[in-house]
């Protein structure tokens, strides 16, 4: 048990603060299923390249699951430079290496989305009839379609169950390539899905459902490809930090002027947040009343507390000022609150 612990420690180092211990056994539970999932896409591009045949939606299947590996890829590797303390040339430690890790899974699924969509549009478009032939099994004479539905089916089990383990497991930790490989997963699942409906399409003589099946499927994993490289771009360039699903600022942001009003000390304040990755770098501008400036060491004791309030906060700096400046509008419209 105490191994365990240790282990646990030696892998969640984010800054100022450790992860609180939900965090750390959701961290270790990610890594678990990250894991598995490699080990499952990598089974799954043998079992479909091996069945494959001319198949247009298959071969967009064997594409897709190679491409699903590096989101589990890109969480593991960015792991490990996370849990990197500052260093004089890096002293904001290396969170962003997880924002980096979010934007080559985003960039997967939208090259996969956008590669499905044109290759099969061209496959349809010319005319070209997916040539499927039989195979002997035990004597017996089996059109190999079949054999490529089964497998289809049988390849996106683990997709459906690791994408939904990943879709909760993102929230918690805050950590946009699991949200992304959730996506990518949902991807796979529907890919096979949709190859497994073409294939039988074809088996009953349309030719061209194989195809038309998967431009289908490519417009819904363009959307989540497109909609994760904004996310990722926005990180890396110091957008204002949003939750896992990029729709909505974070409610930290909020939160945390709240705290600061609360003061007594403090006529004015605003906030500006940006996402490193796992965790939030955040400002806090105070302007206190006249003749009410507290002393340093009670400024410093409102910082810890409020970067105490919730591990994200984990590079949290006040700064008192005469005014607001302009420059530093809110981060939070009021037609948003």
């Amino acid at each position: 048990m105490r191994r365990d612990q240790s282990k646990i420690r030696e892998t969640t180092y984010f800054g100022e603060h450790d992860l609180p211990e939900e965090q750390q056994k959701t961290l270790q539970k990610a890594i678990r299923v990250e894991r598995i999932n490699i080990v499952t896409k990598v089974i799954a591009v043998i079992a479909i390249f091996s069945v494959a045949g001319n198949s247009q939606a298959m071969k967009a299947a064997w594409i897709e699951d190679s491409l699903a590996i590096l989101p589990p890829l890109a969480f593991l590797i960015a792991l490990r430079f996370i849990n990197r303390k500052p260093t004089p040339r890096h002293p904001y430690g290396y969170h962003r290496a997880m924002g980096i890790g979010h934007l080559v899974a985003a960039v997967a699924l939208l090259g996969f989305g956008t590669m499905l969509l044109v290759d099969s549009a061209m496959g349809l478009f010319a005319g070209e009839h997916p040539a499927i032939g039989l195979i002997e099994i035990f004597g017996m004479e089996i059109w190999q379609g079949w054999i490529m539905v089964v497998v289809s089916v049988i390849v996106v089990i683990p997709a459906i169950i690791i994408g939904r383990i990943n879709a909760k497991l993102a929230p918690p930790l805050h950590n946009k390539v699991l949200y992304a490989d959730a996506d990518m997963n949902k991807a796979d699942w529907m890919t096979g899905i949709a190859t497994a409906v073409g294939l039988t399409g074809v088996g009953f003589g349309l030719w061209w459902f194989d195809a038309a099946v998967a431009i289908f499927i490519s417009f819904d994993i363009i959307n989540d490809g497109y909609k994760n490289v904004r996310g990722g771009l926005a990180g890396l360039i110091d957008a204002r930090a949003t939750t896992t699903n990029m729709k909505d600022p974070h409610p930290l942001i909020q939160q945390v002027r709240e705290q600061v009003m609360e003061l007594d000390w403090v006529d004015e304040a605003d906030v500006r947040m940006r996402d490193l990755g796992m965790v939030f770098h955040t400002e806090v501008f105070v302007v206190p009343y006249q003749g009410q400036m507290p002393p340093l060491d009670e400024v410093e004791r409102i910082r810890k507390k409020l970067s105490e309030s919730d591990w994200k906060l984990h590079d949290l700096v006040i700064i008192p000022v005469a005014e607001l400046p302009e420059e530093f509008l809110p981060q939070i419209d009021q037609k948003e609150v």
